[in-house]
């Protein structure tokens, strides 16, 4: 068996997809690696962004001798998967909004896309519009702030259900029935996200398919029976106590701060 699947986002997002690969294949040690110290990515210039995130990533994979790299952030997979998949020769997956199942879910032909102002604005989002969701309209909208929202409830901060109502307005008095999640942040809040939207909407997100995606290329090999599995999770900035219960709570033995060298 390999090394561990190394799990990377901008802040805690990616345990939305951690849950989903760690249940399809709960006996391969993961390590979570997540830079907090640049958050929010969707505020990042592309070239920052891509040169951050490479160089972080890169190095990790190869101390760990990682055997695939999950990008478990849709800022990013939208610019770095190339430069990625060029420095390291073990598989790298993205992430993907989910437009193309809400495209085909739709009843109404109204559908959004709720996501960072770094996703929605790429031309990348738009060729996939293009694509998959041609018959339909499609609303966009960016917000940095569910991503801060969303880190605020993983360190056990309180929720503002108000702002967020603020920032679905414009799905509120709409005819939108399916919403894509496309930042891992979101599935965080998916409970006040319906909560403000109401049951008849559909919450759609990627995490499930990625997991899928990793089974494939990887294998459900297992570890000895002798071996424990390890979850450990990295990070750029140090984080407060709510944030390490929660990481505890999500099957986290081991936490570390890296010295991320500028």
């Amino acid at each position: 068996m390999g090394g561990p699947i190394l799990i990377f986002d901008s802040g805690i997002g990616g345990l939305s997809v951690f849950e989903h690969v760690h249940k399809k294949l709960s006996q391969h040690d993961i390590y979570y690696l997540f830079d907090n110290a640049r958050l929010p990515y969707g505020d990042l210039s592309e070239q920052e962004l891509i040169d951050g995130c490479v160089k972080l990533v890169v190095t990790q994979a190869k101390q760990l001798n990682a055997s695939i790299v999950v990008v478990a952030c849709n800022s990013a997979s939208t610019l770095v998967l190339p430069e990625l998949r060029k420095q390291l020769s073990i598989p790298v997956v993205g992430v993907v909004p989910a437009i193309k199942p809400a495209a085909q879910q739709t009843t109404s032909q109204h559908i959004a896309l709720l996501a960072t102002p770094g996703t929605v604005n790429r031309a990348y989002t738009q060729e996939l519009i293009t694509e998959f969701a041609g018959g339909c309209q499609v609303d966009l909208i960016g917000s940095s702030e569910l991503v801060l929202i969303a880190e605020d409830k993983a360190g056990r901060k309180c929720v503002d259900i108000k702002k967020i109502e603020q920032i679905l307005q414009p799905i509120r008095n709409s005819s939108i029935d399916t919403v894509v999640l496309g930042c891992t942040h979101f599935p965080f809040l998916r409970q006040e996200i319906a909560q403000v939207l109401g049951a008849k909407i559909l919450l759609l997100d990627s995490g499930s398919a990625i997991a899928t995606r990793v089974l494939f290329l990887i294998g459900s090999q297992s570890k000895s029976q002798n071996c424990d599995v390890i979850l450990k999770a990295g990070y750029t900035a140090e984080i407060g106590d709510g944030l390490k219960q929660t990481l505890t709570d999500y099957g986290f033995t081991q936490l570390e701060c890296l010295s991320i060298a500028s």
